[in-house]
């Protein structure tokens, strides 16, 4: 009677131990990888798809309206560039004392719309010839810049500034500067997409 005990004990210990290693391993295996996922799905291999360009021509407003509707444009977000001045916010920069310049950082697709067509549309949605001032924006934070991150953007402006002078849409020379980019700084929530939550609000940006 206890050999026979003592047999049943054992296979009910055996087969819950074997149940429990089935449910552990299943559980595992379901958070190895995501449906869908494999090989050439990291991050990193990603961002080699996309390129990040940094602009300003004045009020970040209307040209971050602009921009992102450009096909091959993945995402924008518009922030302080140009300056010293650490961590800087809209009140800082308006006072034209920091630096700064209001720019665009745009994350676009290369195979889609090159750096060169993008400063090309760049040179049609401000004017490029008023010097730190854009519409009834004056100051130098609202001046014309490009800001290079590699020597290919580097020569890349420096030929679209020679297009958009020979391309005879401005009588005046061009005053955008051709910058190394130092440091993004983003801008306050309230200013991201700001003609998209605000439609009909103010801009003196558009399209030539």
């Amino acid at each position: 009677m206890l050999n026979k005990r003592f047999i049943i004990v054992f296979t009910v210990s055996l087969a819950a131990g074997f149940l429990f290693s089935f449910y552990k391993s299943s559980g595992d295996a379901s958070r190895v990888a995501p449906a869908g996922a494999g090989k050439g799905t990291d991050m990193a291999d990603i961002d080699k798809n996309y390129e990040t360009a940094t602009l300003a021509g004045g009020c970040f407003w209307g040209m971050e309206e602009i921009i992102r509707k450009i096909p091959g444009v993945i995402e924008t977000e518009v922030g302080y560039t140009g300056g010293d001045f650490e961590n800087p916010k809209y009140e800082d920069v308006k006072s034209g004392n920091t630096g700064h310049a209001e720019a665009i950082e745009i994350k676009f697709e290369p195979a889609k719309l090159s750096y060169g067509a993008l400063l090309d549309l760049f040179f049609k949605m401000h004017d490029p010839t008023t010097l730190n001032r854009q519409g009834n924006d004056a100051g130098s934070q609202y001046r014309s810049a490009i800001f290079y991150r590699t020597p290919a953007q580097k020569t890349e402006a420096e030929a679209a500034v020679k297009r958009a002078q020979a391309a005879g849409l401005w009588r005046r020379p061009l005053t955008t500067e051709i910058v190394l980019f130092k440091k993004f700084w983003p801008a306050e929530e309230s200013h991201q997409d700001y003609l998209k939550k605000h439609p009909g609000g103010y801009t003196c940006h558009y399209m030539r």
